[in-house]
């Protein structure tokens, strides 16, 4: 590990990401994007033209192809380089930039969807006919004409086009403000030393086994957030309202809805998922009163959620370590996937350590020649599943581009989350099945009983609380701070249970979770999650058709809806019953841990 207040230019390059692989400086950055602002003219020549004839059409999805991988490139080296250090001016004017060009083009190609939806049925059946190659497209002309009553008139289009760059700002000013302006006091444990406090670090404080530095990191991070939430909160306003805008709009009736739609997932598998869920809040709260046991206090506070329950089996878990084991853990899946696996770790698709101003959490995005993963790595056990769950987002890139083209390679965000939680299943599997020391397996099942509480039940809670913040900015409210800290806290309490203190402080948790940004994200770790689960059971069953079913799944890109997708692997969310199955092992973990307690 590196000290977190290490400025990145100090950082040692091997637990760097290699930008290099995307362009050889930033002067080559700029050279591309000054040859991209003639890119926008060279679109606009299409309009009014594409429906004349299956060559014009072609010709437009060529040039739509290559742009979607230069624009990729762009926005990539750039947000990449922001994301280094959110305190560099030069990379946030680049980010900026990049996000400017992206907004020109796409103002520019405002007029091709309108356009696509007046070509005639039986005009288009002729175009595939006549230019067999336009059938590679047939799968985004579909995407674009099933979506007809909410397009707009070629001028609106670009309009609304035009609005992407205010749209994006209630997100862009939040990540700056958390990860880059806002500073925390340094926190003291039992023993009177002071440990860093930073957005970084405040998780795995709150994994320490001194219950003191757990409070007085909790309760410093809370304090301080809270001396600004109303900025907090104007923010997460003002993303609502550019959502309910955009939604207005399109004739949607609503947010939740032009959400969804976008990625062809019905709005009952996001509400079926909170009633599920609600339906099985009796496990969660038996998890809750476990952890008051285990840990032994008289009362179980928000600050005792993440610390291990098992003690004296935390060890640390350094970035060669946590490689060699994910190795181990994920052969199952097949020499191919090692392969990959592999060269992403010997040739610095990483980005490893925190530094001064770097962004917080960890992500893996999927860029050209090869996707890029940001971490934060703690050499904890906690750090070890965040490497394998980005890899698994990483990989998944990789077999869908590998395997479709430009058009339908990116695959959307409902089944994004589930390669990355199947590997996270399959390191706890081959983790709990190499130990017999019942102390190291009931600390294995305790982070797997944390992983459930983390993703099923918490991203629950938080689709909960957007599906709430939605509805209230719906019908006219302002999302003040007390109106949001007020429902948070409800929320927190219902879920966690009675043997849970919902502290003061919780109730402003919502002002640190990046994902309220992200339109209706977080649901969906919590379905991917379940998916996950009854995906890896079957490849651990060792059935050849389960792999092989799993690797088209990955490599299937956006090639038909998600919920089809799934199905290809084994598993069908349009149904309650996968979030069910998994929450039945949920509660089979928690009995042998009571067993095991």
């Amino acid at each position: 590990m590196i000290d977190p207040k290490t400025k990145r230019n100090d950082v040692p390059e091997e637990f760097t990401w290699n930008l290099a692989d995307v362009f050889e400086s930033d002067d080559a950055w700029r050279a591309e994007y000054d040859a991209l602002g003639e890119m926008p003219a060279k679109v606009a020549a299409y309009q009014g033209r594409l429906g004349e004839s299956a060559a014009t059409l072609l010709a437009y999805f060529r040039l739509h192809d290559e742009l979607d991988l230069r624009y990729n490139s762009l926005f990539n080296y750039a947000s990449r380089k922001a994301d280094q250090d959110q305190g560099d001016g030069v990379y946030q004017d680049m980010n900026g930039k990049a996000m400017s060009a992206i907004v020109a083009i796409t103002s520019a190609a405002a007029f091709a969807t309108p356009e696509i939806m007046a070509i005639p049925g039986e005009t288009l059946d002729r175009f595939y006919k006549e230019e067999p190659a336009l059938d590679e497209y047939r799968r985004s002309l579909y995407q674009i004409r099933r979506r007809k009553a909410h397009i707009l008139s070629p001028a609106e289009e670009k309009l609304l086009a035009a609005a992407g760059e205010i749209s994006n700002a209630p997100e862009q000013i939040g990540s700056i403000f958390r990860n880059a302006d806002l500073t925390f006091p340094a926190v003291v444990d039992g023993k009177g030393e002071e440990h860093t406090l930073t957005n970084g670090s405040f998780v795995p404080l709150e994994e320490s086994a001194d219950r003191v530095l757990r409070k007085n990191a909790f309760d410093a991070y809370y304090s301080r957030l809270g001396e600004f939430k109303n900025t907090a909160a104007t923010l997460l306003d003002a993303q609502f309202k550019q959502l309910r805008f955009h939604a207005d709009a399109r004739g949607y009736q609503n947010t939740l809805e032009a959400s969804l739609d976008e990625t062809e997932v019905p709005v009952s598998v996001y509400l079926n998922l909170i009633d599920a869920v609600h339906g099985n809040l009796d496990k969660m709260y038996r998890y809750v009163a476990l952890r008051k046991k285990l840990l032994g206090v008289d009362e179980l506070h928000m600050y005792d959620v993440y610390t291990p329950i098992v003690e004296g089996a935390a060890r640390t878990i350094d970035f060669e370590e946590a490689k060699k084991t994910t190795l181990e853990a994920l052969a199952v899946l097949g020499e191919d996937y090692l392969a990959m696996l592999r060269e992403g770790y010997e040739n610095r698709w990483i980005d490893v350590y925190e530094n001064a101003g770097k962004r917080g959490g960890a992500y893996s995005a999927g860029a050209r020649p090869h996707p890029y993963v940001l971490l934060n790595h703690k050499d904890t056990l906690d750090s070890m599943f965040t490497l394998a769950h980005e890899m698994g987002h990483t990989l998944h890139t990789c077999y869908s581009v590998k395997s479709q083209p430009v058009s339908t390679s990116d695959y959307v965000i409902f089944v994004a989350e589930v390669a990355s939680t199947c590997n996270e299943v399959l390191l706890v599997r081959h983790l709990l099945g190499k130990t017999t020391d019942r102390k190291e397996r009931a600390y294995l099942i305790n982070h797997f009983l944390d992983s459930f509480k983390g993703t099923v039940y918490r991203q629950t809670m938080f689709a909960e609380f957007e599906l709430a913040m939605g509805r209230m900015s719906e019908a006219g409210d302002t999302l003040t701070a007390d109106a949001l800290c007020a429902k948070y806290h409800e929320l927190n309490k219902l879920y966690f249970g009675p043997d849970m203190i919902s502290d003061d402080g919780i109730a402003l948790e919502w002002a640190r979770i990046p994902h309220f940004y992200y339109n209706y994200y977080v649901f969906q770790y919590a379905t991917s999650f379940c998916a996950a689960v009854a995906i890896a059971d079957r490849i651990l069953t060792g059935d050849a058709d389960a792999l092989m079913a799993y690797k088209k799944f990955l490599s299937g890109g956006s090639s038909t809806d998600p919920i089809s997708l799934l199905k290809i692997a084994g598993v069908d969310m349009s149904t309650p019953e996968p979030v069910n199955a998994a929450l039945s092992l949920f509660g089979e973990l928690i009995d042998e841990m009571e067993k095991l307690g």
